[in-house]
Formats: C-alpha cells, sequence, structure tokens
C-alpha cells in the first residue's frame, strides 16, 4: 500500500508535534515544516500527495504559501487549519485554490477524514500511465524494456527500466534515494542501494550523448533527472 506524503505548516511546535504524530499513526508520511519559506523550498525539492498549511506564519504566511504552490501545481489538494474564524478568511483561502478549511482547535478525526476524501479524488484524476516516452534521440518502450531508435536497440532490465520510468515520471523533479528504493524493491535496505547505484551508472552510460538530459547526484539526498 502506497504511504501517502504531506507537506504540513505550522510554526506551533506543540500543535505540530501532536498532528504530525497521528497523522503518522494513522500511515502517512510528514514533512513538517514550521514557517512558509521553508515549506516552499521543501515543496520545490520534494514530491507530495497533499498540503496542509496554518495560516499565520513566519517568514510567509500561508495565504501566500499557498498562492505559490498553485502557481506551481493546479492539482495538489491544499487543506488550511486557521484560527483565523472570519467567514472573509475563509473564503479568501478557498478563492486562492485550497480545498478545505478547518479552523482550530479541529477534531483529528475530522482533518483524517477531509485528508482521505481528497486524496481519493486526486487520485482518480491520474492520467492514465504512457507505454512509450521520447527521451532525446531514443524512445523507451516499458512494457518491453526497450530503448530505440532507427538504428539501435537497448534491453533494459525491469528495475532499469522501473527506474527510467520513475525518473520520466517525476523529471527535473527530486527523488529522495528511499523514495527511490521503496519504489523499486519496497525497502531502503542498504544492498539494494548498491544495485541502485549499478542501474544508475548504466542509464547514465546509455544517456551521456544526449545533450540536455543528466542524472544529477544530490549527495545525502538524491537524484534528479533532468531534461532540458
Amino acid at each position: 500500500m502506497k504511504q501517502f506524503r504531506i507537506l504540513y505548516t505550522e510554526d506551533d511546535e506543540t500543535l505540530a508535534f501532536l498532528t504530525k504524530d497521528n497523522l503518522e499513526q494513522n500511515n502517512y508520511e510528514v514533512i513538517h515544516c514550521p514557517d512558509g519559506k521553508l515549506g516552499l523550498e521543501t515543496f520545490k525539492k520534494e514530491s507530495f500527495d497533499i498540503c496542509i498549511f496554518d495560516i499565520m506564519m513566519p517568514k510567509m504566511d500561508g495565504f501566500e504559501l499557498a498562492t505559490e504552490i498553485r502557481k506551481a501545481n493546479t492539482d495538489i489538494p491544499i487543506i488550511f487549519l486557521s484560527a483565523k474564524t472570519l467567514k472573509e478568511d475563509r473564503i479568501k483561502g478557498l478563492r486562492l485554490g485550497a480545498d478545505d478549511y478547518l479552523v482550530k482547535p479541529f477534531s483529528i478525526e475530522e482533518l483524517l477524514l477531509k485528508i482521505e476524501i481528497f486524496l481519493k479524488r486526486s487520485q482518480k484524476n491520474i492520467p492514465i500511465e504512457k507505454a512509450v516516452y521520447e527521451i532525446g534521440k531514443y524512445q523507451f518502450d516499458t512494457k518491453n524494456f526497450i530503448l530505440f531508435n532507427e538504428s539501435e536497440k537497448i534491453g533494459l532490465t525491469q528495475r532499469e527500466a522501473e527506474l527510467l520510468k520513475l525518473f520520466l515520471d517525476n523529471k527535473n523533479s527530486v527523488l529522495k534515494r528511499e523514495q527511490i528504493l521503496t519504489s523499486l524493491w519496497g525497502t531502503d535496505d542498504y544492498f539494494m542501494g548498491r544495485s541502485l547505484d549499478v542501474f544508475i551508472s548504466r542509464l547514465r552510460k546509455i544517456l551521456a550523448n544526449e545533450n540536455g538530459i543528466s542524472i544529477e547526484n544530490l549527495h545525502g539526498i538524491g537524484f534528479r533527472f533532468s531534461i532540458v
């Protein structure tokens, strides 16, 4: 079962701890940021399934954060959790593209229900998986694990093909090392990590002559597959 990732911004340390703990007990992976600026930076570096934002935060408030998020992603669900109770604030939040607005103090059961509803809705909107991708001069047949063009055909192992497809589905975005390992093997085991390095080296070699394509190693974090 997929573990959904939540970006959660809240500057109240006690509330953040309690909410994060409850969400994690319900099998969500929660990345907490204490201010909106760090929240935006984190969103740009990593991938998430849903966002939960406080409004009154230092450096960048939740309204501004949601505005910036919507510029980059029009589909990801956003839920506001706020002590601001005025109808005008609720309307402003929804007009900025939020999917819901819960007033503090809120019920964790209600929050969990909202998360479940919006995740189910967003999953229904996921496009049908592509069977063939274009990568520079190559076409990538995901079903048969083949990179090909008019003059050559390169066979990939199943894991190499799965890795390349994962990169293409997340091109120009950071994929954390443990995300890749869990996606391909279901675990971030050390020995699987050695295999991952081998697969990445082979993909780099195959695509070495393709201008504008690179697999960047972000030390201590993961990788970014870039296509310019």
